[in-house]
């Protein structure tokens, strides 16, 4: 596709409207995902079973606005190693959040809308699903323009897998352990239920590949003894936690909660870290000024929070003025994740409204996602994307985009799925 006549900040808009590249290589990301999970037909047929979660076209995204969102995420770090801003975000967590016991939490999630007034942060996730993916995903990209060829190019993929390494080694010494984890759990709900399993069975391989036992287990299927966390008689030294119950409350969690609490087990990510970076009410105060000029951060981190649409906490005082202006919001649960009891405001029902107003809901400013246009069986569609950073201790890790339509991602979208950012 040819470009040359788009000015540079409007280049990546304008690929995104009419490239219509197929640079996924479809067989050669499948081979590659059952060579690394070490079980070709459970692989094959949970992919088979997931047929939009790879779209096939990537995003193009400009160089300035990757940038802009890394001075987001410096902001949100900064502000979260602020005493002030440390107060007020765990005056609301759960007692389990106040402790540090030292890890920084890994894949940290980013996710933002890009605006014509820049890309706006939509919310930050801890235990962010999908990185192992898309890692493979971008290694199976080709290029079918220029465009695609010159951004593949100047793409730094191979140090993924370090980069991944040595943040869960980071963990492991931020709480003062020695030498490397012996045996790691990556622990979820059910997790062969969850639609990301192929992505636990790669991070398993991953760990096993570095000289650690792994396991992928249900937290139920743990147990605290004696000081020691354990899974089928054997000692779990960390725990990648995927788990959505952020402050190990749920039943089935006691053993893990238990272990996490005495520091007989390194958890990453960990209550404190949802509750510094992800609980949603956290938003109110980043995206309030004047919240924002008493932490004394540096001016730059200050106007970089400017990008956070405007969040308030719904209380039964502002209920009725949200209600009157509705259409202008997004309405989220605090503690809320993947997209679950989301509600654009100028969709929302009475009987919705009634639940949302008992509390525990935010009011966000709509952003209108951008779109990506797409060719599927010859018609072209417009749907919607997001761009996802992947971040540790505030250094990115790898930046990827979501395409779906609908309310929110849901990897039901034919067409849509996980896509390689490509930065033109």
């Amino acid at each position: 596709m040819k470009t040359d006549g788009a000015s540079n900040g409007s280049r990546d808009a304008a690929l995104n409207r009419d490239c219509f590249c197929i640079t996924l290589d479809r067989p050669r990301l499948s081979a590659a995902i059952r060579r690394q999970a070490g079980d070709p037909d459970l692989v094959s047929a949970l992919l088979a079973d997931r047929p939009h979660l790879f779209s096939g076209g990537p995003v193009f995204l400009s160089a300035n606005d990757v940038g802009a969102m890394m001075t987001v995420v410096g902001a949100i770090e900064a502000a979260a190693r602020n005493p002030a801003y440390r107060e007020a975000a765990l005056a609301w967590a759960p007692a389990i959040a106040r402790r540090d016991f030292g890890p920084h939490g890994v894949f940290m999630g980013y996710d933002f809308h890009l605006s014509d007034g820049g890309p706006k942060l939509i919310e930050v996730n801890t235990n962010a699903g999908g990185a192992f993916l898309n890692a493979f995903l971008a290694r199976a990209q080709g290029a079918c323009c220029r465009e695609a060829s010159d951004a593949m190019r100047a793409e730094a993929l191979g140090d993924f897998d370090a980069l991944v390494w040595r943040m869960f080694l980071d963990e492991w010494a931020l709480q003062g352990r020695s030498g490397q984890p012996r045996t790691i759990a990556i622990v979820d709900d059910s997790p062969k239920d969850q639609y990301l399993f192929p992505e636990f069975l790669l991070a398993q391989r991953f760990f096993e590949q570095h000289g650690v036992t792994a396991w992928v287990a249900d937290p139920s299927d743990l147990h605290f003894s004696q000081g020691r966390l354990e899974h089928e008689g054997k000692t779990v030294d960390l725990v990648y936690n995927r788990l959505v119950d952020f402050s190990l409350g749920a039943d089935g969690h006691e053993a893990l909660r238990d272990a996490y609490q005495a520091g007989a087990v390194v958890l990453t990510p960990g209550p404190r870290n949802h509750a510094l970076f992800a609980d949603k009410r956290n938003l109110t105060l980043l995206s309030d000024p004047v919240m924002v000029a008493g932490l004394g951060l540096a001016p730059d981190h200050q106007r970089s929070l400017s990008a956070i649409p405007q969040t308030t906490l719904v209380t039964a005082g502002n209920a009725e003025r949200l209600w009157t202006a509705r259409n202008r919001y997004f309405f989220k649960p605090a503690g809320g994740h993947g997209g679950k009891a989301v509600y654009r405001g100028d969709k929302i029902t009475r009987r919705v409204w009634t639940e949302i107003q008992r509390g525990g809901y935010i009011a966000q400013e709509f952003v209108k996602p951008s779109e990506r246009r797409i060719r599927i069986d010859g018609e072209i569609r417009s749907l919607k994307l997001d761009v996802r950073l992947y971040v540790y201790d505030g250094a990115p890790l790898l930046t990827a985009a979501r395409i779906y339509q609908g309310q929110t991602t849901n990897f039901r979208t034919p067409g849509g799925g996980f896509a390689p950012v490509f930065v033109v």
